[in-house]
C-alpha cells in the first residue's frame, strides 16, 4: 500500500509530529511505501535545520531525513505557510533579500498543487494534526 502523510503538528509542542514519524518509520518497515510528507501550517517547522533537541530526545528533522533517503520519501513542505513562520531555502532566502536560510534538501518548499498530487496518487492520506 502506497501512503502519503499531512502534518500539521509542529515538533515537539504535540505528540502528532512524532506520531506520524513512528507510522511512517512502521509502515516502510511492514513493506508498505511511504511516497510523500507534506508540512503544512505549524508542521512546518519540522523542517527547520536549525533543531537541536536535547540528546536524549528524538531528533525529528534527522527522522524525516532518514526516511527520505532510505526509502525515497518526499519531504514537501508548504511554501505559504514556511514563509510565513520564518523558514526559507537558499532560494526563498534569495528572492526575499535575507541572508539567512534553515530549510535544506531533502525537503522542499512547494505549493498545495504537490499536496493534491500526493492525494491523487497513493491509496491513502494520513493527516497528523495537534
Amino acid at each position: 500500500m502506497s501512503y502519503a502523510l499531512l502534518v500539521h503538528a509542529a515538533p515537539y509542542s504535540e505528540q502528532g509530529a512524532l506520531s506520524a514519524l513512528r507510522f511512517a518509520q512502521a509502515a516502510v518497515a511492514q513493506g508498505h511505501r511511504v511516497s510523500s510528507v507534506f508540512f503544512y501550517r505549524d508542521g512546518v517547522h519540522n523542517a527547520s535545520m536549525l533543531m537541536a533537541p536535547p540528546q536524549d530526545e528524538v531528533h525529528l528533522a534527522e527522522g524525516w531525513r532518514s526516511l527520505a533517503q532510505e526509502h525515497g520519501t518526499e519531504l514537501l513542505v508548504c511554501v505559504a505557510a514556511g514563509l510565513r513562520r520564518g523558514l526559507m531555502s537558499a532560494e526563498e532566502s534569495a528572492r526575499h533579500g535575507r541572508e539567512a536560510h534553515n530549510v535544506e534538501p531533502p525537503f522542499v518548499l512547494t505549493g498545495l498543487g504537490q499536496l493534491v498530487d500526493a492525494m491523487l496518487g497513493n491509496d491513502r492520506v494520513i493527516t497528523f494534526a495537534p
